[in-house]
């Protein structure tokens, strides 16, 4: 009875199509699934009309970055109504943010001397909105880099040569935009947030005054102590767990759907505990 509770397909930066990752999903032996793709929820119509196929259970959801100085932050929702007016307009603020972004990045890319351009890394993404993974794809295509990694470590990520801002809400309008279209604001990979223990625990807090419902235990990059201190956290704050592999398909190696890096077996009872959260929220 195990889930995953945070994916990505080709409608962001996955490699797997919303109808081939249920598909998957079900070859891997889970039980349910979120499509969780970076601020758009365009994959959620195809994969609940595969999953209804079969009687497979997805959820629908969207991540979502936020503004934060100390490192990354990311904003998971699940159960919104995704074709709201109101929801819909505000993502496509985000979308709209990447979309000015990206052309900014290729334009440093080649100040560097590389041979890239826009146009490849629209190809890249398919159908999906573009992203730093993308780009970073190209780049190995292409010979520049060994692999994403290295494109990120080298291009991409923050502080790197060709790394370009984008606009991002606050903390406190990301986790409103997911409640008030009736989802589940759950606080996504707090590893990333690059905190120590106590500025995590003031963090979280805070952001529970402004709705947070939940925070991410259970994910690839997860140590065993960072587990339990996100478990104890969650506990101290009448906040639910989830977790998830945070699946890209091929878009970045060694994580597997359900599984992560080998260290991911999560209980149907998440995803239990998530519908009660639903149900009081």
């Amino acid at each position: 009875m195990a889930i995953d509770l945070h994916t990505h397909s080709t409608a962001s930066d996955g490699t797997l199509s919303p109808a081939a990752l249920i598909d998957y999903a079900r070859t891997k032996g889970l039980e349910a699934l979120a499509i969780t793709d970076h601020d758009t929820v365009e994959g959620l119509a195809e994969a609940l009309a595969e999953a209804a196929k079969t009687g497979f259970e997805v959820v629908p959801g969207v991540e979502s970055s936020a503004q934060y100085p100390r490192g990354t932050l990311h904003i998971l929702g699940y159960y919104m109504d995704f074709t709201g007016a109101s929801f819909l307009k505000q993502l496509s603020v985000l979308q709209d943010a990447r979309a000015d972004r990206n052309p900014k990045i290729v334009a440093k890319l080649q100040a560097l001397g590389l041979d890239i351009t826009f146009e490849e890394i629209e190809q890249e993404a398919g159908n999906g909105l573009v992203g730093r993974p993308h780009f970073a794809q190209v780049l190995v295509k292409k010979g520049y880099v060994k692999d994403p990694q290295q494109a990120f470590d080298r291009y991409l990520k923050k502080g790197a040569a060709a790394y370009e801002e984008k606009f991002r809400f606050p903390v406190k309008d990301a986790i409103r935009m997911i409640a008030e279209a009736g989802g589940i604001p759950v606080l996504s990979h707090p590893v990333t947030l690059n905190c120590n223990n106590l500025q995590l625990e003031t963090e979280v807090k805070a952001w529970r005054d402004f709705g947070l419902q939940g925070i991410e235990a259970y994910y690839s990059e997860h140590d065993q102590l960072q587990t339990r201190l996100y478990e104890e956290l969650a506990r101290r704050y009448q906040l639910v767990t989830t977790g998830g592999s945070d699946f890209h398909g091929n878009m970045i190696k060694g994580i597997d759907l359900g599984s992560g890096r080998g260290n991911l077996n999560i209980p149907y009872s998440v995803l239990e505990g998530l519908k009660k959260k639903k149900l009081s929220w």
